[in-house]
């Protein structure tokens, strides 16, 4: 029952106004009209979305450079009003300004890439869905197109002997020895993504990082390459061929930016070794989360203030305990007790005297 419902959802949808599900989709569809295959398609809209995304990557980079640059700047200035975070931000500001520099600007790929992201994982997963019957039926496109007669009412989404509706984990199940080429696809991607990292980490000075944390952001999307495993394969290859041309990429940035010695890379990795200096000098970083950790230890030098001492108050006595300051009271009642009365004698004294000569 959920399975029609989907259906006729994806069906609805497809004559109003196209999403962007179904306009990535048709993207696919259009090149394996001119392709023929399965791979070069997917492929070729990795490139296309990577191009697109392209001058955004390279504004994000100049600004981050800029950034890079003031650095030491910026250092001075949190020193300078480190008990003033009101005056601190108003330097800053005219700090920005005075550089024309936007510390958000290097934001834009990364918000740009995440609902595309998102689209391509679910289109890709559709055109790779399968039914009750194990076989599959693709969604978001069009049921006239060329694509879809391919996949529809088949078992296997086959390009290159590779069957892409598989996840790797699913196809070493099947077949551990055909599933071996499945698993080394995650592999590669896994070396992609870290000779990615490796080129950014390489021409990247943080002062705000020390090099266990420089080594871990370094390692930190091969990790990523893991969750490849349960994934389709026909995702794997747009990982793979998104990477590969990001690679391209990062080495027309290093050729533009960072060549020369007066080159704005070149000043902005100065700026950057400056910054760390200053830093280790004074015992912090020059991020939020370092003038957090100054913030929090000036806030435990500050000494704490003296409690004062309690006014006098009158305590009252317990009723069953003594009063103080007073005698002759009986302990449990607090009633005075009579004083001694001596005993009336008997007419002998329990000391006579003695007798007279």
């Amino acid at each position: 029952m959920v399975r029609n419902t989907r259906i006729r959802t994806t069906s609805n949808t497809s004559k109003g106004r196209p999403d962007m599900f179904q306009a990535a989709a048709w993207l696919i569809s259009q090149f394996y009209e001119f392709t023929g295959n399965h791979i070069f398609s997917i492929s070729l809209v990795a490139l296309v979305i990577m191009l697109l995304i392209f001058p955004l990557t390279l504004k994000s980079t100049k600004s981050m450079l800029e950034m890079q640059r003031v650095q030491p700047e910026m250092r001075r200035l949190q020193q300078q009003h480190r008990n003033d975070r009101q005056k601190l931000n108003e330097e800053m500001m005219k700090l920005y300004q005075e550089h024309k520099v936007n510390p958000l600007a290097s934001c834009l790929p990364l918000l740009a890439q995440m609902p595309i992201f998102i689209i391509m994982f679910r289109v890709l997963n559709g055109l790779t869905n399968k039914d009750d019957a194990g076989l599959i039926d693709p969604d978001y496109i069009s049921k006239s197109s060329k694509l879809f007669e391919n996949l529809e009412g088949q078992k296997e989404m086959l390009s290159f002997g590779l069957d892409l509706s598989l996840t790797p984990v699913e196809a070493i199940q099947n077949d551990a020895a055909s599933g071996v080429i499945y698993a080394l696809l995650v592999a590669v991607l896994m070396g992609l993504y870290f000779l990615q990292q490796r080129m950014i980490a390489s021409r990247t000075v943080s002062p705000t990082m020390s090099a266990t944390q420089q080594k871990v952001m370094q390692y930190l999307p091969v990790f990523f390459g893991v969750f490849q495993l349960f994934f389709p394969v026909a995702l794997v290859f747009y990982y793979v061929a998104q990477t590969l041309v990001r690679i391209v990429q990062q080495s027309y940035i290093t050729r533009r930016f960072y060549r020369g010695d007066g080159s704005l890379g070149q000043q902005a990795q100065a700026a950057s070794a400056k910054a760390r200096e200053m830093a280790q000098k004074d015992g912090g970083g020059t991020g939020l989360f370092a003038q957090l950790k100054q913030d929090a230890a000036r806030g435990k030098e500050q000494p704490k203030p003296t409690p004062r001492p309690s006014s006098g108050k009158r305590v009252t006595p317990p009723k069953s305990g003594p009063t103080p300051g007073k005698s002759g009271l009986t302990p449990g009642k607090g009633k005075p007790t009579p004083p001694n009365r001596p005993k009336p004698s008997s007419g002998k004294s329990r000391h006579p005297k003695p007798p007279r000569p």
